[in-house]
């Protein structure tokens, strides 16, 4: 019962907290009066958007093989039955209709802009899935993750807009391909781009108050770890679960080195990672928080470094930013302070919003809620006679919640009203489909 009300007190607080952020961000969905909406500037002819090749990661990611009625894949796809969409469908099989549930997702998203865009008007798909061969080698029609399209009534100067409406819709790379059509496609639904939250590997080490280091896999409530406040001060924090935990997973990797001292960090693209401004000499990581597929060499990240017996964070130039797939695992481990040490280089606990204070004022009715589930479970003595343990870790004992694999149901929370309050530019294009992986 005590868990329940914690849950429904985190739920209220939650959006009650999310307002303002979302508010201040701009443009875009929110409670109380509406800003003046978002002026939409159309595609040029040739354009794309994002600026980069459609089977990048960046993008709409690699080509996975092609898909046929009677292959196994064939299941991923599902037919399109909106009636707010016309199909042309010239083969009169159906296959324009099929796509994957995300190419759907973000095709039914766009019909109702055009409607509302303009009254009267449908969206048309002239190409879906392809199993004819017409299209180039490694198309993305032959998996069902790009559609072409028009509008209903044919007329092309409407089409720069209705590019723009399409990267609105949340299409993972749109291109103004020709006179006659747009190219649209998205991510595969299994895709490690698709599955890009914000991670660290397995094999990630933090470091304990009693001494020593820890695999960040082993994490358990009652650890207290290396972090940071946020005048970038050392101190240690409760580790109070994972966000996500996926003993299983297969991501990409960025890999950031540094020269001196040399150290070495992997983290996923959507997750935050301090970086010091150019202009300074000390640690001040609070406002300078970047994705990590952001951070180049040159960029100086937050490293623990020893001076003069005096252990502290100091700036250390980038060397080095590569990509690297990774089987040992994927989690997200996140602090009281919203901090964390890993292999010696600080780091955000949050990933997909590019504002670690947002995301740590997001967190506030969690580490709220934790704070009371703690002090209504007081300390009680261990039976090997090891002294008492922490309020905090019985408190987590007796609510059953050791850390267990998936996404925290808090995180999945905040995600969805995320994507409800705040524009598309301020959430990780790869981060976005956190929520399925």
């Amino acid at each position: 019962m005590l868990l329940l009300l914690a849950r429904c007190f985190l739920v209220i607080l939650a959006s009650s907290l999310l307002v303002c952020p979302g508010l201040a961000c701009g443009p875009g969905r929110g409670f109380g009066k509406r800003r003046h909406p978002k002026k939409l500037t159309p595609l040029a002819y040739k354009q794309f958007i994002p600026n980069v090749a459609e089977k990048t990661l960046g993008a709409s990611g690699r080509y996975e093989g092609k898909i046929t009625r009677n292959s196994e894949r064939f299941k991923e796809l599902t037919p399109n039955y909106n009636p707010d969409i016309i199909f042309k469908d010239e083969e009169n099989t159906g296959a324009d209709r099929l796509m994957t549930q995300r190419c759907k997702d973000k095709l039914n998203a766009l019909a109702i802009s055009v409607m509302n865009q303009w009254p009267g008007v449908k969206l048309r798909v002239t190409e879906g899935w392809d199993e004819d061969g017409h299209h180039s080698e490694e198309s993305l029609h032959y998996e069902g993750r790009a559609v072409d399209i028009t509008t209903s009534d044919r007329d092309r100067s409407k089409y720069g807009m209705l590019a723009r409406l399409a990267v609105e819709a949340g299409f993972d790379w749109v291109y103004y391909e020709s006179k006659a059509h747009i190219h649209c496609s998205v991510k595969a639904e299994n895709s490690v781009a698709a599955k890009s939250g914000g991670c660290f590997p397995g094999s990630a080490t933090v470091h304990l108050e009693q001494g020593g280091t820890k695999l960040v896999k082993d994490l358990r409530p009652g650890d207290r770890v290396l972090a940071a406040d946020d005048q970038g001060r050392l101190l240690y924090s409760d580790f109070l679960t994972f966000q996500d935990r996926d003993e299983g997973a297969k991501k990409v990797f960025y890999v950031i080195e540094t020269l001196e001292p040399r150290e070495r960090l992997l983290l996923t693209a959507a997750h935050l990672l301090f970086v010091a401004p150019h202009n300074d000499s000390g640690p001040t990581p609070g406002p300078s928080a970047l994705f990590a597929s952001r951070v180049r060499p040159g960029q100086r990240v937050y490293v623990v470094a020893e001076r003069g017996g005096d252990r502290r964070l100091l700036p250390a130039a980038v060397h080095s930013v590569t990509l690297r797939e990774e089987e040992a695992g994927a989690y997200a481990p996140l602090t009281a302070h919203g901090t964390i040490l890993i292999n010696r280089v600080l780091a955000s606990c949050y990933a997909v919003i590019e504002e670690h204070s947002w995301a740590h004022r997001a967190f506030a009715p969690f580490r709220l809620a934790h704070a009371l589930l703690a002090a209504l479970a007081p300390a009680r003595t261990d039976g090997g006679g090891g002294g008492s343990i922490p309020a905090a870790q019985s408190a987590t004992e007796a609510r059953g919640a050791e850390p267990t694999a998936g996404i925290h149901w808090y995180s999945q929370l905040l995600y969805h009203i995320g994507t409800w309050l705040l524009d598309s530019e301020t959430m990780h294009p790869l981060g976005m489909a956190v929520k399925s992986s």
